[in-house]
């Protein structure tokens, strides 16, 4: 399977690509991948729905100054200033994307799941597959999808040590999540074979049945997720 990581210069140094050190003997690695930045932009931070709030607070400021007779050169001055700020929100928001999106790197091993997180501050999170219960696989219609990671009781990670790489709404209990990876249903599978075989259990395939709204959600538990 081909890589889907971004490049960053300044983790070049690093034992290994997004890993804290050389792998240790009979540990080895079975896919890495990075979130896929547009659709990063799109369902973490509902991009989209900004711009359409943005065009919306525009088109109603053009409206509200017709009818009202505004004269020109104010209504025109006020416009811009909408256009101005509503771009340079929605670039910072883009740059952020990017940015989150370019420092992560996922790691399955046959032995646990790394990411390596964070933009200043990189911090890695080892997860040992023995550690892990089970798993939701949310699919959307291009192939690319999440993977939320449900611990073993006693776990606890903060919420703002993961975010975005977390699963939106578990806020008390978060789960880890491979955020936005291209062929989600790939690696899930390599996930599932992965922590069978270290769970000495029987693997199973993994199914994500489609749904009209374009983005198919499947819960896996036991033998069917790590």
């Amino acid at each position: 399977m081909s890589l889907n990581i971004h490049s960053s210069p300044e983790h070049e140094f690093e034992p290994e690509l997004g890993l804290p050190e050389k792998l240790p003997q009979g540990e080895k690695v079975l896919w890495q991948g990075s979130p896929d930045m547009k659709t990063l932009l799109v369902k973490g931070f509902h991009i989209k729905g900004l711009a359409v709030y943005f065009a919306l607070l525009l088109t109603y400021r053009i409206i509200s100054g017709m009818l009202d007779s505004e004269a020109l050169y104010p209504m025109l001055l006020s416009v811009l200033q909408i256009i101005i700020f509503s771009s340079l929100g929605l670039g910072l928001i883009g740059l952020l994307g990017y940015l989150m999106a370019s420092t992560a790197v996922y790691t399955i091993t046959n032995k646990r799941v790394v990411m390596r997180i964070g933009i200043v501050l990189n911090m890695t999170f080892n997860f040992p597959l023995q550690q892990i219960e089970s798993a939701d696989c949310g699919l959307t219609k291009d192939g690319c999808g999440d993977i939320y990671l449900k611990l073993a009781k006693g776990t606890k990670i903060a919420i703002f040590h993961l975010w975005p790489h977390s699963r939106p709404g578990k806020w008390s209990v978060p789960q880890p999540t491979l955020r936005c990876v291209k062929n989600c249903a790939e690696v899930a599978q390599i996930l599932v074979d992965a922590w069978s075989l270290q769970n000495n259990v029987i693997s199973r395939s993994v199914q994500i049945g489609k749904m009209d709204s374009g983005e198919s959600k499947r819960h896996f538990t036991g033998v069917e997720t790590a």
